[in-house]
C-alpha cells in the first residue's frame, strides 16, 4: 500500500548569511509539516501559500517500460530548492511531505496523493507536486478535479508526449495520465480543455496524433517553439484559461533538449530550451491566478549529470513562486 511519510526538516536545512528579511533563504523560512498531527499555517489576505508534496513513483514508467529511477527525484529537488534566496516576500512556504509508491500499487499511491492534493488545496495553499513518473499528473487530477456541474477542466502541459495511450495489459501507466483525464470529464460531463506544448513527432504515434485530434486537443511541436511562434501560443495559452474554471499546470522534464534534462526517463535531443521564452510562457500562465495546482515529473536522478535537471526543476519552481507571490494581494 502507499506510504505516507511527513517532510524531513533535515533536508531543509543550508547556508545561513543572518536573519535579516535580506538575506533569508527558503529554507530558513520552511514549515515542515506532518499532515497527520499538525496542520498548514493559517494563510491570511494579503500572502500566498505554497506547499510541496512529493510523489515518489516511478511505477507508471516501469509499467510504460522507460528508465526508472524518478522515486527518488523529490529528494532531489528540494536539495536545490533549499537554498534559494527569499525574494518573494509575501509567500508561505511549506512542505507537507512525500507519498511513496514502493510496492507496485500505483492506483493506491494516486489515490493518496490526490488527497494530499485536495487537503493543500482546502488550506488555501498552491500544491505544487515533486515527481516522480509522470504517472504524477493523474494523481494531482485526483485532488483537483470539478466538483460542481458545468465546471470545464483545463490542462496546460509541457510535454513531448501526449500521453492520451489507452491502458494496456500492465493497466495505467505514465503515458495515459491525460487519456484517463479525458474519459473521466467525459464521462462526468464536464468540457475538458487539454494544450500540449513540446511535442516531438518522433515520440508519439500516429494514433496519439488522431487521438489528440478527435478530443479537440491543440498542440504546438517542439519545433515550433519559437518567437514567431510565440503569439499563437500564448492565444492557445489564453484560450484555455479563459475556458477553464479549474486549470491544472503539468511539466515534463523530457520537454527539454538532452543537454538541459539528461535525467529524465526518455531524453529528448532536440526539445525545447528553458529559455526566456519558455520562462515568459511560465510566468504568463501563474500570473493568471487561475492555475489549482502544478506537478513536476520524470527527473530521474539515476540517470542525471551533476543534479543538472533537479536544477532545472528547482529553477522553474523558483520562476513560479515569484510568479505567485506578485498575484498575492499586497499591503497598501
Amino acid at each position: 500500500m502507499a506510504i505516507y511519510q511527513h517532510s524531513d526538516a533535515a533536508i531543509w536545512r543550508g547556508r545561513v548569511d543572518g536573519d535579516e528579511p535580506d538575506v533569508l533563504r527558503w529554507h530558513q523560512i520552511m514549515h515542515c509539516i506532518n499532515l497527520e498531527t499538525d496542520t498548514l499555517p493559517v494563510i491570511g489576505s494579503k500572502h500566498q501559500g505554497v506547499a510541496f508534496i512529493g510523489f515518489c513513483s516511478d511505477e507508471g514508467v516501469r509499467r510504460n517500460e522507460g528508465r526508472v529511477g524518478a522515486m527518488q527525484a523529490p529528494r532531489f529537488i528540494r536539495e536545490a530548492c533549499k537554498n534559494f534566496p527569499l525574494i518573494a516576500s509575501h509567500i508561505v512556504l511549506a512542505d507537507v511531505g512525500d507519498i511513496v509508491c514502493d510496492d507496485g500499487d500505483l492506483e493506491t499511491a494516486q489515490q493518496e496523493l490526490g488527497r494530499l492534493v485536495a487537503q493543500v488545496k482546502a488550506a488555501n495553499y498552491l500544491p505544487i507536486v515533486l515527481g516522480g513518473g509522470h504517472e504524477t499528473a493523474w494523481a494531482n487530477f485526483l485532488g483537483i478535479q470539478p466538483d460542481k456541474p458545468k465546471q470545464e477542466m483545463g490542462v496546460i502541459n509541457f510535454d513531448a508526449h501526449f500521453d492520451l495511450r489507452q491502458p494496456g495489459e500492465k493497466g495505467i501507466s505514465s503515458g495515459t495520465g491525460f487519456w484517463q483525464m479525458l474519459q473521466w470529464c467525459r464521462e462526468t460531463k464536464h468540457p475538458f480543455h487539454y494544450l500540449v506544448l513540446g511535442i516531438q513527432q518522433y515520440s508519439n504515434t500516429k494514433r496519439l496524433f488522431t487521438t489528440a485530434d478527435d478530443a479537440g486537443c491543440r498542440y504546438f511541436l517542439a519545433e515550433q517553439f519559437t518567437n514567431d511562434q510565440l503569439e499563437d501560443i500564448i492565444t492557445a495559452i489564453n484560450g484555455v484559461m479563459a475556458n477553464s474554471d479549474v486549470l491544472q499546470l503539468s511539466i515534463d522534464l523530457d520537454v527539454f533538449a538532452s543537454p538541459h534534462a539528461p535525467g529524465v526517463s526518455a531524453q529528448a535531443f532536440n526539445g525545447i530550451a528553458p529559455n526566456s521564452m519558455f520562462k515568459r510562457l511560465l510566468r504568463h500562465i501563474i500570473l493568471s491566478g487561475k492555475v489549482a495546482s502544478v506537478d513536476i515529473a520524470e527527473v530521474n536522478p539515476a540517470y542525471d549529470i551533476d543534479n543538472r535537471t533537479a536544477r532545472l526543476a528547482a529553477a522553474l519552481i523558483f520562476d513560479m513562486v515569484q510568479a505567485a507571490d506578485m498575484n498575492a494581494e499586497y499591503p497598501g
